[in-house]
């Protein structure tokens, strides 16, 4: 047998099939007497369900006095209930196959669970009773602060974590978003009542969203909600406070020094807009093209052509009150300043030039293709209709993203890259061995230089 030479041998990939619809199941939006919004889907693929209990409160309406207490107070809420201690929760679900999970961000909130829909009544069950008779046990409460104590110092030594800590301060401030983490001193300083106070004030009916995804007819799982959440007592819930940003001019650069660190973290951000902003499905492509996909252009730039790094990554992030845009990598320490330097190229010439017609078809097939994977699982549709939900996005939204970002053109990523890609006014963190890197950091202006635990050096 006669083989062709490597040479020879066709290379070339297979053109693109059309994308398949979407067919959309029909989607039931119902709000209890006491304030529950409920969005209901079926999905008879598997004989189960996944849910998710949101409250519109994260940590960002405590940050002032207690960085880190919603999350603090998911966690133990979870480990016991007037009715159930915590073993006999985790008996509970391993007896009807279910799994059972809490925790909390910026803006929200949640429980989230799954299960077989012959337990849904009881899983529903088991959910309202967290949701409204939470115990918080002394024991838990100790058991979980010793472990985030644990976490706080481990993250203290890791690079990403600093990078991401200093660049939401410096672009936020004294705002609540400014503060992602609580520091030791403030986790021991935490009190039980705190949390009670928390869950007291926050987990209302009137600040929930249900959204459930599964196997099951609305009616009766309608039914079986009411049953479950139906005298839940409402109550009024204050907002997030939203304090003055701080005012951003010209390029800065923030230093956290990390002795013996072997390599350097770097992330360059700006603040940009939320989801709900007219602009949001632009500036989602205009990210995808400069680093918010493997194929993109800070990727090949950096790690293909020059192996600075592994897994540079841009990302835009909407939170509720505010956004931001981020670019993020793990470089050599030799490297910092080239690194930079690449990172700035490549954002200068997405506001200069306008993307290909290839290069652009890719970016929005790319997003149109993971939109459509991530609505393929009940966790992924379930994720999709919450977020379009708490967002208050039109009721058409989902359906309709496919086709709106199909239509973006090359001029809506230059504008986009132009309103949001603030090269003039980037906000520069570096995070590593301050003897190694200050020099190639003073390249881009004086550093602000930090130790590990945020204090100015």
């Amino acid at each position: 047998m006669v083989t062709a030479p490597r040479s020879e041998i066709q290379t070339a990939v297979p053109a693109l099939t059309p994308a398949r619809p979407v067919i959309w199941p029909p989607r039931v939006h119902k709000t209890l007497s006491n304030g529950l919004e409920i969005v209901l889907v079926e999905s008879h693929t598997i004989p189960k369900f996944t849910g998710e209990l949101f409250f519109r409160s994260g940590n960002a309406v405590a940050a002032a006095t207690a960085p880190g207490l919603a999350d603090m107070t998911a966690t133990v809420a979870r480990t016991g209930t007037a009715k159930r201690t915590s073993r006999e929760i985790e008996e509970d679900l391993r007896r009807m196959g279910s799994d059972l999970s809490s925790g909390a961000g910026a803006d929200t909130s949640v429980i989230s669970f799954a299960g077989l829909v012959d337990f849904s009544n009881e899983l529903l069950g088991l959910v309202s009773e967290l949701a409204q008779q939470a115990s918080f046990p002394a024991d838990e409460f100790e058991r979980e602060r010793r472990q985030l104590i644990e976490g706080l110092r481990i993250e203290r030594a890791t690079p990403g974590f600093l990078a991401s800590e200093r660049l939401r301060r410096v672009l936020f401030g004294a705002h609540p978003y400014g503060t992602i983490s609580p520091t030791e001193e403030q986790v021991t300083n935490y009190r039980v009542e705190q949390l009670k106070d928390f869950y007291r004030h926050y987990y209302r009916p009137g600040n929930a969203l249900l959204v459930m995804v599964g196997d099951f007819s609305p009616e009766k799982m309608l039914a079986q909600i009411e049953k479950a959440f139906g005298s839940w007592a409402s109550g009024p819930v204050e907002g997030a406070p939203d304090p003055a940003l701080p005012e951003l001019q010209g390029r800065r650069v923030y230093l956290v020094h990390l002795p013996g660190s072997v390599q350097t973290q770097i992330s360059v951000g700006n603040r940009a807009i939320t989801r709900k902003h007219p602009d949001w499905l632009r500036l989602t492509l205009a990210n995808s093209i400069y680093g918010g996909a493997f194929n993109s252009r800070l990727v090949m730039n950096i790690r293909e052509q020059k192996g600075y790094t592994y897994s540079p990554r841009s990302g835009a992030h909407p939170l509720r009150q505010h956004g931001y845009f981020s670019i993020g990598a793990a470089v050599r320490n030799d490297v910092v300043a080239a690194a930079l330097t690449e990172i700035f190229y490549e954002i200068d010439r997405m506001r200069s030039t306008p993307v290909g017609d290839e290069e652009l078809d890719d970016a929005r097939n790319y997003l149109t293709g993971i939109f459509s994977l991530g609505l393929a699982t009940q966790d992924g549709l379930a994720g999709q209709l919450a977020t379009a939900t708490l967002e208050k996005l039109p009721g058409d939204y989902l359906e309709t993203y496919r086709e709106r970002v199909l239509k973006l053109t090359s001029a809506d990523v230059l504008d986009a890259a132009r309103k949001y890609f603030d090269s003039a006014h980037a906000q520069i963190v570096i995070v590593g061995d301050r003897a190694q890197i200050e020099s190639q950091a003073a390249l881009f202006g004086a550093p602000e230089v930090y130790d590990a635990q945020g204090n100015r050096i």
